[in-house]
């Protein structure tokens, strides 16, 4: 039964709220077809909150799902699956909004291949074929570009154009290939193969210009995948605009949104280039220069100095010093040299008072036989026998004529007691 309103009647909001309310709640429990644009788990809560958007229409409608229902699915729940749900059609009349309570949830058509997609992404990155750290880094300026792609494609004109543009001396090597269908996988791989035999070839681009999951599909290929991961040549992966996101894009080196983006991504520009070079010339320059006029002010606040602005500053003082010291060198050293021939003369003659040679010169003389023996006893001379006799100054020879002994004191001293 219609609402009877009119201006001067008019229905408060609560009225139409919950009239609203009850022919939603008529409806019942439906089946719903879409597409899930955003999956929403929030930690502690046992619902799951979905968006559920027409393909056909720019529609959508909240959805809200018990956990329960989500992980009792074959296969994970992606964003952009395509699914069938039996829901119950609820509005809230506090904030004016509509709602399906989810109750069950089937995968169809798009949806599963999704889904399938999805499970394989995970198994390989438990693998850790997606792992940052075999990320292998574009060259600077490489010298020969490697390119597959589907021949006179778009994809080509985009990546050979721009690169050619921003870097005219880049050279590129074409292996063309099936971008979709049953074969475009192996082809794809045998094209990127050949590549990397090529070792002229420094990078890889892999260029498709986006499409449907179905045409897609290829660069989701667990043999392509495995082949990138292996590679010692960095690849990049363009294979479709932003929404698009097969698995090559994440075993990659480098993911472009588009064949444009990854010849800028790979190629630099030359003028860019150039304007850089200029740049880092001007600020060595002004480097060079900041530095020499610190330097120079340095050495202006050096030369400055007393010390330097006259070099002779302090010699004088320097000077007498010296002069002192040489002084008090020579005297002592004069002294140590007198102390020192002091004590020579002292040592010369005492051995000269001890020497024989100063008792000869007093008158004595040493007497020695014919064989050279000192005679000191006229025990064994007897007259007749020929002597020599030392002298201070010479030697004499004699013979002795006569020989007489003399008694000594001591001797008569023993001749008594005896």
């Amino acid at each position: 039964m219609p609402l009877e309103t009119s201006p001067e009647h008019p229905a408060p909001v609560r009225q139409i709220t919950q009239a609203i309310g009850q022919w939603i709640d008529r409806l019942g429990a439906v089946w719903v077809e879409g597409q899930i644009t955003q999956i929403s788990r929030r930690g502690g809560m046992n619902t799951v909150f979905l968006t559920l958007r027409d393909k056909l229409a720019d529609i959508s409608v909240q959805v809200t799902c018990n956990r329960g229902v989500i992980d009792s699915l074959p296969t994970p729940l992606v964003e952009g699956a395509h699914i069938v749900c039996h829901a119950k059609p609820s509005f809230y009349p506090n904030r004016g909004t509509l709602s399906l309570n989810v109750r069950e949830i089937r995968l169809v058509g798009e949806g599963e291949l999704l889904a399938r997609l999805e499970r394989r992404r995970q198994l390989l990155a438990a693998e850790g074929l997606f792992a940052e750290e075999l990320k292998r880094p574009l060259p600077f300026l490489p010298g020969n570009v490697g390119l597959v792609t589907a021949q006179n494609s778009a994809a080509e004109r985009d990546v050979l154009d721009n690169g050619r543009r921003r870097w005219p001396g880049v050279h590129f090597t074409v292996k063309y290939a099936a971008m979709q269908g049953m074969h475009a996988a192996r082809e794809v791989i045998e094209a990127i193969q050949a590549l990397e035999r090529d070792p002229a070839v420094d990078v890889i681009i892999v260029a498709r210009g986006g499409g449907s999951v179905e045409d897609l599909l290829p660069f989701s290929d667990e043999g392509l995948v495995r082949t990138v991961a292996a590679l010692r040549t960095p690849v990049v992966s363009a294979i479709g605009h932003e929404p698009d996101s097969p698995i090559l894009d994440l075993v990659a080196d480098v993911r472009a949104s588009t064949p444009t983006d990854a010849a800028k991504r790979v190629v630099p520009d030359v003028a860019e280039e150039a304007q850089r070079v200029l740049h880092a010339r001007e600020r060595g320059r002004m480097a060079i220069r900041g530095f020499v006029d610190r330097e120079l002010h340095l050495l202006g606040s050096l030369l400055s100095r007393p010390a330097l602005s006259d070099p002779r500053t302090g010699l004088g003082d320097r000077q007498v010093e010296i002069e002192g010291l040489r002084d008090r060198a020579r005297r002592t050293f004069r002294h140590r040299l007198d102390r020192g021939e002091d004590d020579l003369t002292h040592q010369v003659a005492r051995i000269r008072a001890l020497s024989p040679l100063a008792t000869l010169r007093r008158g004595y003389a040493v007497l020695s036989d014919a064989e050279g023996q000192a005679l000191s006893s006229v025990a064994t001379l007897e007259p007749g026998q020929d002597i020599h006799i030392r002298v201070a100054d010479g030697r004499i020879g004699a013979t002795t004529t006569t020989v007489d002994r003399i008694d000594l004191m001591n001797d008569e001293e023993g001749q008594d007691d005896g």
